[in-house]
């Protein structure tokens, strides 16, 4: 398993290379700009409230406007107390976990942070249960204790990624006294103790941030204001990027743009980083829809040609995935190249044969509206049909209302991607595999929820190897999804601003205050 995420900053256009320029450059200015740096980005935040989004937009946001307990370091895959003073497991049964709460911590409203709005924010999440909500990354807390200024999560059984998991945006620590115990808090506004406060926000335009004064916590620099742009597609960034709108961009900037980056035409600072972003093709496993059979779903994987999403829609800035965790991850395999190793429309044909299963099979395949989700989407019904044994319907829908359907199972097939909750093979098998994931396509394996308990035993987590490659073998059999690509990670920013390097690195951190003027 990776400790640490590698990156590489391309420098072009003579930044940083040419005669006598230094390493100063890369660090903030003593000189005062107290203008925001605005920052790209097509991420939606679909809800200000943390128990009401999973989904990256929302948590970028939240691990800026909010503290958990422990948070990741840059670079770094072991996490570190941030609104905790310090934490541990109690005892060898990795079944009790005890932080103990700073004393000096205040939400921005100026109320104090106590044990009790740890609690209180652990204890909604799990009660709302919102149907795109971080409730499943928590399968085995059993209830929280709070004493003092100590906090004791009970497990239901070991699991040593439980640190982890309180340092994404599902640990996020809200008052008690502003967020209602059993439905969302509705609003524009937030009351979080993170390294920012958030002055404005405007859905799916704009959100202006400064730096919060009072915050305490594993954050040393303060950074600077920022606003960050939502734009609905791809090619909005691109424009914005290439007008002078924005001073940094991350996700996601065109494939076309992107295989374009180091050529020389780009007066930019690009970083590049290794990160673990995938996606997939989802099947709605639920009574009614075709992909309820096996046989169907194994078909699918049966002719769909990697190579070609990658080398069309994507332009070749993502690569073929054919695993549920990706490469540079623990346990990572090749277990549906394994079992299908070409597009075969012979296999798909003797696989519904064999389950008399009438062809064409008819299915809609549901998509977030985007010129490259679009082409994606195009390929994959090309695909598909080109075979004579599938007739797809294609539809397309903005990213809250794509979130929706699939969750209501609208669709029978829906490519999303993923990032990881934390640096570790489990942010891909629980929350994508596991009963009541957080797909909602109605997939549940015995076999496999033994196994992904089984991984979550290991404090030496390379000894979970085996048991991680056992599930992407069962998966590669039972095919709840189909692997597609993954990628890597691509900041621009303009050669005024520093601190871009470390905006993100695969931990799903998005660390706004690293950024400033140069």
């Amino acid at each position: 398993m990776r400790s640490k995420v590698r990156l590489r900053i391309l420098i072009t256009c003579g930044v940083l290379v040419a005669a006598g320029v230094g390493g100063w450059q890369l660090l903030p200015s003593d000189d005062v700009r107290t203008d925001p740096i605005s920052v790209g980005t097509t991420d939606e935040v679909t809800s200000l409230d943390p128990a009401g989004a999973y989904d990256a937009g929302s948590w970028a946001m939240y691990s800026n406007v909010y503290q958990s307990l422990l948070t990741f370091k840059p670079g770094f895959t072991t996490p570190v107390p941030d609104a905790a003073d310090n934490c541990k497991f109690v005892g060898a049964k990795l079944t009790t976990y005890q932080c103990k709460l700073r004393d000096d911590l205040t939400f921005s409203n100026g109320r104090k942070v106590t044990a009790e709005d740890v609690k209180y924010s652990f204890e909604r999440m799990l009660a709302i249960k919102a149907d795109v909500g971080p409730a499943p990354l928590f399968p085995t807390l059993k209830n929280v204790v709070a004493d003092g200024q100590t906090v004791t999560f009970n497990l239901g059984g070991r699991d040593a990624t439980f640190p982890l998991k309180l340092a994404t945006g599902a640990g996020s620590i809200v008052d008690r006294n502003q967020y209602p115990a059993k439905k969302l808090r509705q609003g524009n506004t937030v009351d979080g103790s993170g390294p920012y406060v958030l002055k404005e926000f405007k859905p799916g335009e704009s959100a202006r941030l400064e730096p919060n004064p009072n915050y305490r916590g594993a954050i040393a620099r303060k950074g600077s204001a920022v606003v960050v742009k939502y734009f609905t597609e791809s090619e909005q960034l691109a424009a914005a990027w290439n007008t002078k709108q924005v001073d940094v961009t991350h996700r996601q900037m065109p494939p076309e743009f992107l295989s374009q980056l180091g050529s020389g035409k780009e007066t930019a600072r690009i970083t590049e980083a290794q990160t673990a972003e995938i996606r997939n093709l989802y099947f709605n496993v639920k009574s009614g829809s075709p992909m309820a059979k096996k046989a169907v779903r194994q078909a699918v994987a049966a002719v769909i040609d990697r190579p070609a999403i990658v080398t069309g829609a994507y332009h070749g800035t993502v690569e073929p995935l054919y695993s549920l965790i990706p490469q540079g991850f623990n346990g990572h395999s090749t277990s549906f190249y394994d079992i299908y190793p070409e597009p075969s429309r012979a296999k798909a044909v003797s696989l519904l044969a064999k389950a008399d299963v009438e062809t064409p099979v008819s299915f809609t395949l549901g998509y977030r509206k985007d010129a490259t989700y679009g082409a994606e989407a195009a390929e994959l019904k090309r695909q598909l049909e080109k075979t004579g044994l599938f007739k797809v319907k294609l539809v397309a829908a903005e990213w809250k209302d794509f979130q929706k359907a699939y969750a209501k199972g609208d669709y029978d097939a829906y490519p999303v991607g993923w990032l990881p909750d934390f640096p570790d093979s489990d942010s891909f098998t629980a929350p994508l595999v596991g009963t009541d994931n957080a797909m909602h396509n109605g997939f549940a394996s015995r076999k496999i929820d033994s196994l992904i308990f089984a991984t979550q035993q290991y404090s030496d987590r390379a000894a979970a190897a085996s048991d991680f490659e056992a599930i992407q073998s069962e998966v590669a059999t039972d095919v709840p999804l189909v692997p597609l690509w993954q990628k890597k990670d691509y900041v621009l920013a303009t050669d005024d601003v520093a601190g871009s390097q470390y905006l993100t690195d695969g931990t799903g951190i998005w660390r706004l205050w690293e950024l400033g003027w140069i």
